[in-house]
């Protein structure tokens, strides 16, 4: 296949191309830094600055990863600007220039996150239910899908994969976590019964890769373990698997201080299930949170 990725030079764009390779399919990378990409996607990966340099290359699909990290840094004003354009911005100019084209992939597979329903509480989430509560997060998320599905319409079937959070042994959410539990330093945030959807990335990269290859896909997948964890046992279980204690709680209130209007995204969460990726029948490999935390152990 033909395959261009925005976002190629992040956590699962980087471990796509990786996959990807080595079955022989031609990957681009839109970039800022396209000089770069090669170095860190893989030296047949070619980077792309202007969409335009592949008007006459035949793409089979498109895999729009692209957006500023979230959880990063407060929400000032222009953290929110910048968390918009680099996903709903760059999403629809992507898809003004497949609207261009006379030859358009079969399929777009686009980024959003478990955050479109908000803080879900105790709820139980699957694709068919819809936003419990409207935050920032949620809003950025509908945002991004509605840009996304603009697609549709020009024949292009649209995939979108809200994603829980990545657990990788290099980048993602564990690399900022580890050295405060290597210290000791780790515990429970809030009073750590919120849900945590979590999922391992190789379960991630495998998920994508599944869905590339079903010609019927479209609409929302919950990209998430079947069992999420609640933030107390997260804790418990990380600590754990490094052999430290997690004894040191982080109150709401010090978090709402700190991080304003972010720690909600801390503090709140969802009980999401991947239903309708079980349903099309994707195997995870890892189910359990122990069990993803000792393979990354072992990376």
């Amino acid at each position: 296949m033909n395959i261009l990725l925005t976002g190629g030079t992040g956590l699962i764009g980087r471990a796509l191309c990786k996959h990807w390779l080595p079955q022989g399919h031609r990957l681009w990378v839109w970039s800022r830094s396209p000089e770069q990409v090669a170095e860190r996607c893989g030296e047949s990966v070619i980077g792309i600055g202007d969409l335009r340099e592949l008007d006459q290359v035949p793409l089979d699909a498109v895999i729009n990863l692209a957006g500023a990290p979230i959880a990063d840094r407060p929400w000032t004003k222009s953290r929110r600007l910048l968390l918009w354009n680099s996903r709903i911005e760059l999403t629809e100019h992507l898809v003004e220039w497949l609207a261009t084209r006379q030859q358009k992939p079969a399929v777009l597979i686009s980024g959003s996150a478990v955050g479109w329903y908000g803080d879900g509480g105790e709820r139980e989430l699957s694709e068919d239910d819809g936003p419990v509560t409207y935050d920032f997060a949620s809003q950025l998320c509908a945002a991004w899908e509605e840009s996304a599905m603009r697609a549709e319409p020009l024949g292009i079937r649209v995939i979108l994969i809200r994603t829980g959070l990545v657990l990788a042994s290099r980048g993602g959410f564990l690399q900022r976590l580890r050295p405060l539990f290597a210290l000791g330093l780790g515990g429970r945030q809030g009073n750590g019964r919120q849900w945590m959807p979590w999922i391992h990335i190789d379960d991630q990269i495998g998920l994508i890769d599944f869905l590339l290859h079903q010609p019927d896909a479209g609409g929302p997948y919950n990209a998430c373990a079947p069992q999420p964890a609640r933030n107390a046992d997260f804790a418990k279980a990380l600590a754990a698997s490094m052999g430290r204690p997690a004894v040191l709680p982080v109150p709401a209130l010090a978090l709402k201080v700190g991080l304003g209007e972010l720690s909600g995204l801390i503090l709140g969460g969802q009980k999401a299930r991947p239903l309708r990726l079980q349903v099309a029948g994707f195997q995870f490999r890892f189910v359990t949170l122990d069990a993803a935390l000792a393979d990354l152990r072992k990376a």
